[in-house]
């Protein structure tokens, strides 16, 4: 069987809505926070901005973390901590799903964000990233 700690990878979902007037704006800042991701953190293995079908205000960060060191690296980087001061004028909702295991002291540092979260912890499988 499988183990799973802090030294897994996960994935972690950032459920955005983004307010009425400020989509191009904030495609900008998710474009340049997502150029500072790719050069300075390189246990983020996968990082995407998808677009809601459905709601053209509604986005998704897709985001596989390496280990749990990735997530408070890319937590700390001052590009993303810019991003998220600007989430707060630009943005009317914001709520995080994490797939995966990750250690308490990790899930601490989730939790005071404020942000609604939910972590569906694995029981069983593999990952090949």
């Amino acid at each position: 069987m499988a183990s799973f700690d802090q030294s897994t990878p996960f994935l972690l979902l950032a459920r955005i809505h983004v307010k009425p007037g400020c989509v191009e704006e904030y495609l900008e800042l998710a474009r340049v926070t997502d150029a500072a991701v790719q050069a300075s953190e390189p246990g983020m293995i996968h990082h995407t901005f998808d677009q809601d079908p459905d709601d053209p205000q509604a986005f998704v960060w897709s985001e596989v973390y390496a280990n749990d060191a990735a997530f408070s690296a890319h937590v700390a980087n001052p590009p993303v901590q810019h991003y998220l001061q600007k989430h707060a004028e630009l943005g009317d909702g914001f709520s995080i799903e994490v797939y995966g295991t990750v250690s308490a002291e990790c899930r601490e540092l989730m939790e005071s964000f404020g942000l609604p979260l939910k972590i569906f912890e694995s029981k069983l499988g593999y990952s090949r990233v």
